[in-house]
């Protein structure tokens, strides 16, 4: 019997412990980043989550991935005064007490908006793995391809009462886990750059509508033959993902993909940074009807001059991150709306002399939760003083995405059958933080 089958055998509270035991036996991982948040949140185990605070808050979300590893330690999770810090500044914020680097004075000003998570922790170290496990809450199989939040969404609370899709990756890379196993009309529709929208959308200029109404027309009775002969499940999902596609092309929906029809005041508010404009057309896909929207980030693995490319990166995502809340918030959007800025995991707080850089560090990293639902004002969970591992209130990967999954409104514990007949929960074996909801 493998160490995950001999877990899932044991009581919640008991599982988590064995958990913990064997990280830090085979890991040298902190039994405290396995430990439950509290015995109020174990109890939870097994229990409705639906009558939580805080489910169902969450109308839309909007989640900034920082891929390449954000450091804890130069962003929300600063060790003033330490050899660690560095020569990175800390700055206090509108909550007292709670300090952010230097880089970030705009989120600094709205942190009374803002939860901080500070205990994540992983022990995977690989950034596509990490990354995929951050998106789907299970390790990558060869047999078998998870979904992202995004679609468990649509899964289980079915397509919106629009054209478009109720999924959006912004800016992603080809590896994101998408549909996963799920039908392949919840495949989220890929942006590669907010400036230019949904690209290949107008027909050929040699083709007038008429005469492409016709060629569309053939191709469905081509299709109904086929499907009629050949009845397949995965076929039909095909389709009904071209149709999706096709009647997104030829609605009025399609404006919602067009930054350019924003007031040029709230363009110039966002700036030109690609970042920016990935939150920009969040907000309007967010407003049009997408309940989903991933905006990618990449150019976090510093593993050399990382001062130098936290002058860039991390004003970068300051502003980004500002702006789109105050839009959120002026337009009565963020009561409803959820923002996630979160990465793969975290960079070592020793900083490599040869290369000036940090390395790889699954043990602990951090993470930011704005909008609904949420507890804003707050810091949750603590590292030590060297932010090298979690030493209070520990959350794991499939904890964090659960609260997320929760304020979405999805059933946590409800299974989704693979195609290979294996049962899968959205949040895995995770269950949400409940001090993090309001």
């Amino acid at each position: 019997m493998s160490i995950r089958d001999e877990a899932r055998r044991l009581d919640p509270a008991a599982r988590r412990a064995f958990v913990s035991n064997a990280a830090k036996t085979c890991l040298g991982v902190s039994a405290l980043s396995a430990l439950p948040q509290s015995e109020a949140e174990a109890s939870q185990k097994g229990r409705d989550t639906k009558r939580l605070p805080g489910f169902g808050k969450a109308k839309n979300v909007i989640y900034i991935f920082n891929s390449g590893a954000m450091s804890q330690i130069d962003t929300f999770d600063p060790k003033p005064g330490t050899e660690e810090q560095g020569s990175v500044g800390v700055i206090g914020t509108s909550v007292p007490g709670v300090q952010v680097t230097s880089f970030f004075p705009e989120i600094a000003k709205r942190m009374n908006k803002i939860a901080v998570v500070r205990s994540l922790t992983t022990v995977t170290g690989n950034h596509q793995d990490a990354a995929y496990l951050m998106r789907t809450n299970y390790k990558p199989l060869g047999s078998i391809r998870h979904p992202s939040l995004g679609v468990w969404a649509q899964h289980f609370l079915g397509d919106p009462a629009t054209e478009l899709p109720r999924t959006v990756t912004i800016a992603n890379s080809d590896r994101h886990p998408g549909a996963g196993f799920m039908p392949s009309k919840f495949s989220p529709l890929p942006v590669a750059r907010a400036d230019r929208g949904v690209e290949n959308t107008k027909p050929p200029g040699y083709l007038d509508a008429k005469n492409l109404n016709r060629r569309l027309g053939l191709i469905d009775k081509f299709n109904k033959k086929f499907i009629d002969t050949y009845s397949d499940p995965a076929v039909s999902a095909y389709t009904d993902f071209y149709d999706g596609a096709v009647g997104l092309m030829s609605g009025k929906d399609l404006a919602a993909f067009d930054i350019t029809k924003e007031k040029q005041g709230i363009r110039d508010a966002y700036g030109k940074s690609r970042l920016a404009q990935g939150c920009l057309l969040a907000r309007r896909l967010v407003e049009s009807g997408v309940p989903f929207v991933e905006v990618g980030n990449g150019g976090w693995d510093h593993h050399q001059d990382f001062v130098q490319r936290m002058q860039e990166k991390g004003p970068e995502l300051d502003k980004a991150v500002a702006t789109l809340l105050d839009d959120l918030d002026s337009r009565g959007m963020l009561k409803d709306t959820l923002v996630v800025v979160t990465t793969e995991f975290g960079r070592k707080p020793q900083i490599d002399e040869v290369r000036d850089g940090r390395g790889h560090h699954p043990g602990a990293f951090c993470s930011l939760l704005i909008g609904a639902g949420v507890n804003a004002g707050q810091v949750y969970g603590a590292t030590d003083a060297k932010a090298h591992y979690v030493e209070e209130d520990g959350v794991t990967v499939q904890d964090f995405n659960a609260t997320i999954a929760h304020l979405m409104g999805l059933p946590l514990h409800e299974e989704a059958i693979s195609p290979s007949g294996r049962p899968f929960t959205v949040a895995d074996d995770g269950e949400p933080v409940t001090k993090l909801f309001a």
